[in-house]
């Protein structure tokens, strides 16, 4: 397929969706049982993500509770409202937890999903030098602080022989840090899907690296602990995390179908959406939050820790909670973190 450059007009939806928060609640949702109506459940969302899979997969009907959703930028400001109990329960990559935990945040990991890594990348322009990460020294790159990708990008630059030091960071949330890259300000952008599959469909840029082999590929559900003591709430919390799993599992094998409900709900062009389910979405599997899964972002915390990024060294066995692991296999994740 041809690719062609997305107009800025159609870069305005993605940010106004991304800076919208509250409403939204789901349609259906019936009486609970002792007859005082239905408990709302507040979940957080970043663009594409679970609102859309459970839209797209059958699962928002039938519910005997409502959802309320608000979307986030990123995970950090998502796990920020999650602290503040303005949230329930939402959905964050590998690294929002773990900032949030150094910040000693009120946050509880409840449910996790492993996939490839390969749709975060370290991005440059079509017209860039830059072919190796190792050439990444002396060079500015943009990168939201505390997301998955401030880590792929600590851990890719570790595996060239660099550190964060070699660069000069900027920290941008994902519009501003789109804005930045596409006008030249900064040399490169670590990032995640969809941001990934944007650019490359559009030729504005391409991949100098990604997070394939040297992050874990994890994503979370995280939610409140005042939510988690809620009987109601820790009810309809079992029963999303059942939906969204099966919801997941639906992606594997419709995948042109959840992008066409993923592109009209984000206003990205269809085959960007398609691009982005077939790298990195469609590869997610359920898995338990177990020991080899705390092990694993233990070396996450231990990595900024090291380098005084977040304020005090983290257990991050502290940090989740093992009660909607169910039949769920074992965590596959590489130790390498």
């Amino acid at each position: 397929m041809r690719r062609r450059l997305i107009p800025a007009p159609l870069l305005l939806p993605l940010v106004l969706l991304l800076t919208a928060c509250g409403g939204n609640p789901a349609a259906s949702a019936g009486t609970g049982a002792d007859g005082s109506g239905p408990v709302t459940l507040d979940v957080g969302d970043q663009k594409g993500g679970s609102e859309a899979i459970l839209r797209a997969a059958g699962e928002l009907g039938n519910l005997r509770y409502r959802i309320k959703w608000s979307t986030f930028t990123s995970g950090p400001p998502l796990l920020e409202a999650v602290n503040a109990k303005a949230v329930d329960i939402g959905g964050v990559g590998n690294t929002p937890p773990v900032f949030a935990a150094g910040a000693g945040s009120r946050i509880t990991v409840v449910a996790a999903w492993h996939g490839t890594s390969k749709g975060d990348t370290i991005l440059v322009p079509d017209d860039s030098a830059l072919t190796r990460p190792d050439q990444l020294k002396g060079r500015s790159v943009a990168v939201a602080q505390g997301s998955s990708a401030h880590y792929q990008l600590l851990a890719s630059l570790k595996a060239a022989g660099l550190t964060l030091a070699d660069v000069h960071v900027k920290y941008l949330q994902p519009a501003d840090a789109l804005a930045a890259f596409t006008s030249g300000k900064v040399d490169a952008w670590a990032v995640w899907d969809p941001y990934t599959s944007q650019v490359l469909r559009a030729g504005q840029g391409r991949v100098l690296t990604t997070g394939d082999g040297v992050t874990n590929g994890l994503t979370f559900q995280v939610a409140a602990p005042g939510a988690l003591r809620d009987p109601k709430k820790a009810a309809a919390m079992k029963d999303y995390l059942a939906r969204l799993r099966r919801a997941t599992a639906w992606v594997h094998d419709h995948q042109e179908e959840w992008a066409k409900v993923w592109a009209k709900d984000t206003g990205l062009p269809y085959e960007v959406a398609l691009a982005s389910v077939e790298r990195t979405n469609s590869t997610r599997v359920a898995v338990a939050v177990d020991k080899p899964l705390v092990a694993s972002e233990q070396q996450i915390a231990d990595a900024f820790a090291g380098l005084g990024l977040i304020p005090r060294e983290v257990d991050f066995g502290d940090f989740v909670d093992t009660r909607f692991n169910g039949g769920l296999p074992p965590s596959t994740t590489a130790a390498k973190g």
